[in-house]
């Protein structure tokens, strides 16, 4: 029977390790949380970011522009936000509205701020294995795969997804770990076969259900980055989760099919609990670490 990897379990420890951290410190850290407009789903994201703060014993503050927000006026929010000693992480919730600039808001965002790890100054310390803030969820992928003692080096790890802010730097972490690691995607030749080779397969094409039994060796290592909502009842019977859109009017799957993870894996994250509160964890430990070197500067 496959193991399942939880990652509530992760999150608790990593929020754990974090808080005599922050009791060493001369102040709080403090993280700001930029969310336009109303979107449920961002919405739901920044109180868990904002719980897990009071959990830790940060400081946070949510700034809360209407939709109608111009490119000028957050590039504004966030050079305020870097000029602030009590602000150590900044984070700019995404998705940006489509009239926003995103590329801009996010790199005006301090380097020494980026509580996220999307800057491409820290991506560029990521290539070169130097200290700095890394993107949250494939960092928190790591710990959940070193927690439960999951092998990395030598490892044949294959990340389905290139984006910026899981697919790259996850490969790049894993080759940091010393895994053997191939990049597919949408346009990769005899996916499944690619995906089958692995040991550890991370999926994170965004697509529900995409990755089925033939893509997983038996005994594999699956860990599944997609959150996706399904609004079709027959469509959620046939991926295991009638019950759930029985009772909710829709169910929740990831980027694997839920049924034969379960069948074929050795051990997988399950969705929801699996990724999610891992990114969360990570984004307060990147705080954490960057409110530590604002005040050993300030002290120096």
């Amino acid at each position: 029977m496959a193991k399942i990897l939880h990652g509530v379990t992760v999150q608790t420890d990593i929020l754990n390790r974090l808080k005599p951290r922050v009791q060493k410190l001369k102040r709080p850290p403090g993280l700001a949380v930029i969310l336009v407009g109303h979107d449920p789903a961002s919405e739901i994201y920044v109180r868990s970011k904002i719980k897990a703060c009071a959990e830790v014993g940060m400081f946070s503050e949510k700034i809360s522009p209407p939709e109608t927000v111009t490119t000028e006026e957050l590039v504004a929010m966030v050079e305020g936000l870097n000029a602030r000693q009590d602000i150590d992480g900044i984070l700019v919730q995404m998705p940006l509205p489509k009239h926003v600039d995103t590329r801009r808001v996010l790199e005006t965002v301090a380097v020494d701020k980026d509580a996220d790890g999307f800057h491409p100054v820290n991506v560029g310390y990521l290539v070169a294995g130097r200290p700095a803030p890394k993107a949250c969820t494939p960092a928190g992928i790591i710990e959940l795969l070193k927690l439960y003692k999951i092998p990395m080096a030598g490892a044949n790890a294959v990340v389905v997804g290139r984006s910026d802010i899981v697919g790259k730097p996850m490969a790049l972490m894993l080759l940091h770990e010393n895994a053997t690691v191939t990049i597919a995607h949408s346009r990769t030749k005899g996916l499944a076969e690619v995906c089958r080779r692995a040991d550890i397969l991370v999926a994170a094409i965004g697509k529900p259900a995409f990755v089925t039994a033939d893509f997983i060796a038996p005994g594999a290592t699956v860990v599944d980055v997609g959150i996706n909502r399904v609004t079709d009842a027959a469509e959620a019977a046939r991926l295991g989760r009638g019950e759930e859109f029985a009772s909710k009017g829709r169910a929740i799957v990831g980027d694997v099919h839920p049924l034969d993870v379960e069948r074929v894996a050795g051990a997988y994250t399950p969705v929801p609990g699996g990724v999610g509160p891992l990114t969360i964890a990570m984004l307060m430990a990147n705080t954490v670490e960057l409110a530590e070197l604002h005040q050993s500067v300030a002290s120096a």
